[in-house]
C-alpha cells in the first residue's frame, strides 16, 4: 500500500490556480489570513516573502516555490523600501483569466504564479499541518517538473472548457505531491513525523500494518515483533519518528477512515465500526466523539449535506 496516496485519497486534497503576475519595481503586495495553504512560485525575477509583521524576510530567487502552509497574513515585494498593496484592492480580470500586472512600470520585472492548497474535510493529522509554517523550496530541487505544472495549471485556467474544475483539482493533487517529495527529500532525522517515518526499515512496516489493517486488535508487542523490535525498543522509536505514541496513532487513523467511509457510504454505523477495529457501535461512537468532537451520525448528515454544495473552494485571492 502506497500511505501517502491513501492519505491524500481520503482527506481529497482541492485547490485551483489563481493568477499569473507580471511585477514590476517597485511593487508589493500584502495577503491576509487565510484557512488554506497558499504558493507562489516564482518563474522569473527576484522577490522577497515576509510572513507576517516584524518576521525575517525570506530571499526568493529566479525558480524558487514557497508555500504559505497555514495561510498567515504574509507580505511580498520587489525591496524592503517598497510599499505592499492590499492584494483585495487589486484589480484584476474575471474567472483567473490572462496576466494581472502591478507595480511602478521599472525594470527588472518578476513573474510569478500564485495558488492555493486546501483539504476539504481538514484533520488534526493531515499533511499540511504537518508541514512547516513556511515550506521553501530552491531551484535547484525543483527542476523542470515545477514550471511545466504550473504553466500548465495557467493555460487550463485561462479556458472555459468542460472539466476545468476537475482538470486543475488532478493536476494540484500532482504538484502537491511533488512538492511533498521534494520536501520529504530534504527533511533531517527528526523532522517530518510520520512522513519521513515511511522510510524507517522499522517504523515504515508498523505503519504499513496499521494502514492495511485497521481492524486488527494491534498491540506495541504485537507489532513490535512484526517488525524486528521488542515491545519497548518500538514504543520508543515509532514515538521519536512519529512524534506520538502507537497507539494514539492508531486510534487517529482509525477516526480519520471512519470520517471516509460515513461521508462516502451508506454502511450501517456496526459495519464501519468493525471495519476501524471496534466489536461494539458505542465503543466506536466514544471514541469517534472524542476525537470529531461530534457524534458519528450527526457527522454524516452534515457532511453529506456539505458534499451537496461542495464546488471550488472560495477564496478572496
Amino acid at each position: 500500500m502506497d500511505i501517502l496516496a491513501e492519505i491524500l485519497t481520503r482527506v481529497r486534497l482541492s485547490g485551483t490556480l489563481l493568477y499569473h503576475y507580471e511585477l514590476s519595481c517597485p511593487w508589493g503586495l500584502v495577503l491576509p489570513g487565510l484557512p488554506y495553504g497558499v504558493f507562489h512560485y516564482l518563474s522569473s525575477g527576484s522577490a522577497s516573502l515576509q510572513v507576517q509583521k516584524g518576521k525575517e524576510l525570506l530571499p526568493m530567487s529566479e525558480g524558487d516555490f514557497v508555500l504559505v502552509s497555514h495561510g498567515e497574513p504574509h507580505v511580498l515585494r520587489s525591496d524592503r523600501k517598497a510599499k505592499p498593496f492590499p492584494l483585495l484592492e487589486l484589480h484584476r480580470p474575471p474567472a483567473h483569466l490572462g496576466v494581472v500586472r502591478h507595480g511602478g512600470g521599472q525594470k527588472p520585472f518578476s513573474t510569478m504564479i500564485c495558488g492555493y492548497f486546501s483539504l476539504q474535510r481538514p484533520s488534526r493529522n493531515n499533511v499540511l499541518e504537518m508541514l512547516p509554517p513556511v515550506l521553501h523550496l530552491k531551484s535547484a530541487s525543483n527542476r523542470d517538473w515545477l514550471d511545466t505544472i504550473l504553466r500548465r495549471m495557467v493555460d487550463e485556467s485561462a479556458l472555459a472548457l468542460p472539466g476545468q474544475q476537475a482538470v486543475l483539482s488532478r493536476m494540484t493533487e500532482v504538484l502537491f505531491v511533488e512538492v511533498l517529495r521534494s520536501w520529504i527529500e530534504s527533511l533531517r532525522p527528526g523532522e517530518g513525523g510520520w512522513l519521513r517515518a515511511l522510510g524507517d526499515s522499522h517504523v515504515g512496516k508498523a505503519l504499513q500494518l496499521i494502514h492495511e489493517q485497521p481492524n486488527q486488535a494491534w498491540t506495541l508487542r504485537e507489532v513490535g515483533r512484526r517488525v524486528g523490535l521488542g515491545r519497548s525498543a518500538f514504543a520508543a522509536r515509532f514515538t521519536e519518528l512519529v512524534g506520538q505514541p502507537m497507539n494514539r496513532y492508531l486510534i487517529a487513523h482509525r477516526m480519520e477512515l471512519a470520517a471516509a467511509l460515513l461521508e462516502r457510504s451508506d454502511d450501517p454505523m456496526a459495519e464501519i465500526a468493525s471495519r476501524v477495529g471496534y466489536e461494539t457501535t458505542s465503543a466506536f461512537s466514544k471514541l469517534f466523539r472524542r476525537h470529531h468532537r461530534i457524534p458519528p451520525g450527526r457527522f454524516r448528515a452534515a457532511r453529506k449535506e456539505a458534499l451537496k454544495s461542495d464546488g471550488a473552494v472560495p477564496s478572496p485571492l
